[in-house]
């Protein structure tokens, strides 16, 4: 056990981090772990055998976003994380189970996927954004059937009966999809805002997540004549080894689904998915937030700024923590001074609730 401190009601609390907790939710990279070999293995009823592991089999690395995410230092610590937050991420780690992440827009619940993908070294996180308009096959895969036929033609008229592409370039796997490829790590995928999506897609998603694997029906119906067929993932410039039409994971992926609790979820669906509830940022957070993006050496505007901002949020109901980034921002890059009358008009602007006829 270690010491590892709580805060609770603005108050420090000092109590025992459990062994079992792998996840310390920092977001600062841990050099000597590896996942595979630490983490248990899973519950019977999560034991998934997808394959063939590919022969590089190491996640890609991350493409910058994380930096932007979660800015390029780490001043977050320890004792100024949210004990429950991780208690439910180990949680789903150990139980290879989805993570519901709920609460007000802005108060950082996309950012814990990069930030467990940097921490647990899991690589560049696919981001599956959810509108109305989105189905299951749009996050798992798609195939250009109008695409092979125009190259099948223009082959042809080349050369009067080239050989035909293979079906492979013209199917390129989902963020979902690519998640769930057979690999020793898991994926660190985001479902970002699945309360925008239609009634049946969160009981759709029930089907990979129980079953762990997909088939793509038009490498199945090759299969007697093309066993193995190369596509594309959503990675950049990635592909993958798809044998018999069948994608199925190896390690289940951690994935994060966020909701700004605009509806709610059906049982069935919520059976099956662990539930967090993100809580608006504690001042200690907010100055860590701050330091992580925008160092300011005399920390004079950081300090003031994240007071004024705890105070103008709770008066408004609850403000994005994104805002008083850019109130720092501003205020550090000389434009504009904290005691000028144009500065409280713009701070005014810039801070009020996210509504409309303000």
């Amino acid at each position: 056990m270690s010491v590892h401190e709580h805060r609770t009601d603005g108050q420090r609390v000092g109590i025992d981090a459990p062994d079992w907790w792998i996840y310390r939710g920092t977001g600062r990279e841990i050099h000597d772990i590896d996942l595979a070999e630490i983490l248990p293995p899973p519950p019977p009823w999560r034991d998934f055998d997808g394959g063939p592991l590919p022969e590089k089999d190491v996640p890609p690395d991350d493409d910058g976003e994380a930096d932007r995410r979660l800015g390029p230092e780490i001043h977050l610590a320890e004792s100024d994380v949210d004990a429950h937050e991780l208690d439910m991420v180990n949680a789903a780690l150990y139980l290879r189970r989805p993570l519901l992440l709920t609460g007000k827009p802005g108060v950082g619940k996309s950012s814990l996927a990069w930030r467990i993908a940097r921490e647990l070294r899991l690589g560049r996180v696919l981001r599956w954004s959810i509108t109305s308009r989105t189905t299951l096959n749009s996050g798992l895969f798609d195939y250009d059937a109008i695409g092979r036929v125009q190259a099948a033609a223009a082959g042809q008229a080349r050369s009067g009966g080239a050989e035909e592409a293979s079906i492979g370039e013209f199917v390129r796997l989902g963020p979902l999809g690519t998640a769930f490829l057979p690999s020793r790590l898991p994926r660190v995928v985001l479902i970002d805002e699945l309360d925008k999506s239609e009634s049946d897609l969160p009981n759709d998603l029930l089907s990979i997540f129980e079953d762990g694997e997909f088939v793509i029906p038009e490498l199945a119906r090759v299969r007697n004549q093309t066993r193995e067929v190369t596509v594309h993932t959503n990675d950049p410039n990635g592909t993958a080894t798809v044998v018999d039409g069948r994608v199925g994971c190896r390690a289940f992926p951690v994935v994060v689904m966020t909701s700004n609790g605009e509806r709610e979820f059906p049982p069935a669906f919520l059976r099956r998915v662990l539930q967090l509830e993100i809580k608006d940022p504690t001042v200690e957070q907010l100055a860590a937030m701050v330091a992580n993006h925008l160092l300011d050496t005399k920390g004079e505007h950081r300090e003031r700024l994240v007071r004024e901002f705890i105070e103008k949020s709770r008066a408004e109901g609850g403000l994005p923590a994104d805002r008083l980034l850019d109130a720092v921002f501003l205020a550090t890059s000389g434009a504009y001074q904290p005691d000028d009358v144009s500065w409280q008009r713009l701070l005014n602007a810039i801070w009020r609730r996210l509504t409309t006829g303000q």
